[in-house]
């Protein structure tokens, strides 16, 4: 006995006779692309680092996108144009920065970065001499470059920043 098979029913199973036999991605893939991802941001990190102490306005540029929004730690908002006119003006000129306690997460095509910043130089004629806690949000274009959106810094109290073996537990500090 022959059984007819319709077209569209003999469609759909040449489909999924297709589909089973094409390699998925692998999921192990994933770690590796993700490990790849930290590496770039990391290596971002360093170039925003460098364009700061460097004054390398040029670099900046590069780096922040034009709808870029900075928050200072006095709380002002600034833009991307504001911020390299900061630089060229030398209203802040860094002359030491050292980063540590880093911590990157990936969310889709957006890369929040976490980190502890001890900063040296000078901003708005005052000497500036101590540690920040910032956050750094970018942005992966369709062009495939990432690029830093938004930016957050929170000065961060006493000598040293919280978890340096140097400063005393909470528990010992005076209210």
């Amino acid at each position: 006995m022959c059984r007819h098979v319709r077209p569209k029913r003999m469609s759909f199973l040449a489909l999924i006779t297709i589909l089973a036999v094409l390699p998925l991605p692998s999921l192990t893939a994933q770690p590796h692309r993700k490990h790849a991802v930290h590496e770039e941001i990391l290596a971002l990190e360093q170039q925003w680092k460098h364009a700061q102490v460097s004054d390398d306005i040029a670099a900046m540029d590069k780096l922040l996108s034009d709808d870029y929004l900075g928050i200072t730690s006095t709380g002002d908002v600034l833009t991307k144009n504001q911020q390299l006119d900061r630089m060229r003006t030398h209203a802040i000129s860094i002359t030491g920065l050292d980063l540590s306690d880093i911590k990157i997460k990936l969310v889709g095509q957006i890369a929040i970065v976490n980190s502890v910043a001890h900063v040296q130089g000078i901003s708005d004629n005052h000497p500036l001499d101590g540690s920040y806690r910032y956050t750094r949000i970018y942005q992966h274009l369709p062009t495939g470059a990432w690029k830093i959106t938004n930016f957050e810094i929170t000065r961060i109290r006493g000598p040293r920043a919280p978890g340096d073996a140097s400063q005393p537990p909470a528990s010992l500090k005076e209210p």
